[in-house]
């Protein structure tokens, strides 16, 4: 009898340490998954930023620089959100693509700061089009963003948590990084992208 309550004690430890295990993995699989909702509407917004571009260019023949800054900060933004698409658990990654996303939020800014004085920009229906989608997807992604900030707070806490943070340093379940502003005060607000 009491070797069957030995066995029994131990399979339920066993069972227990598995539940503890497979807990995490959910978790973390949370917290990709949330990262692959950002990855979907930030595909989306680099995808409208050159069309964005080219209808501008007409209009702003003199703001080249301008033109060429948003370009050039939306090629950063997509290069580092390859780089966290690949492992959004890689912190350097995550600092990188907030990083990148900051300057390509700044650099929209100055367009749409310097597209205010063209009258006939702001009138142009492909231009409001395009700003509503930019608008709309920039809704998205903040979205998006509080859901992963979520699911990595979720999964933190559960790694550093007792009991679960033995079974988390035992196989190797690294903290994650949240999505974090980078930017100044100055550069928080946000860009305005209404051409009514």
């Amino acid at each position: 009898m009491g070797l069957w309550i030995f066995i029994g004690v131990i399979a339920a430890a066993v069972i227990w340490l598995i539940s503890l295990y497979n807990a995490l993995v959910a978790r973390k699989n949370q917290f990709k998954n949330a990262f692959a909702q950002i990855d979907v509407q930030l595909k989306r917004r680099y995808d409208l930023i050159p069309n964005l571009v080219e209808t501008a260019k007409g209009y702003l023949a003199h703001e080249r620089q301008t033109l060429e800054a948003v370009i050039a900060a939306r090629n950063v933004a997509v290069d580092a959100r390859g780089r966290a698409a690949q492992n959004p658990a890689d912190p350097n990654s995550m600092r990188e693509l907030s990083k990148a996303e900051t300057g390509l939020s700044g650099a929209l800014g100055r367009l749409f700061a310097v597209a205010e004085g063209y009258p006939d920009l702001k009138a142009n229906q492909n231009m409001m089009q395009l700003s509503e989608e930019l608008t709309s997807t920039e809704n998205k992604i903040a979205f998006a963003r509080q859901a992963y900030n979520d699911a990595v707070m979720e999964y933190n806490t559960s790694i550093e948590s007792f009991p679960a943070n033995v079974i988390a340093s035992t196989f190797a379940f690294a903290s994650a990084t949240l999505l974090q502003a980078t930017e100044t005060a100055e550069e928080r607000r946000a860009p305005k992208v209404s051409f009514s």
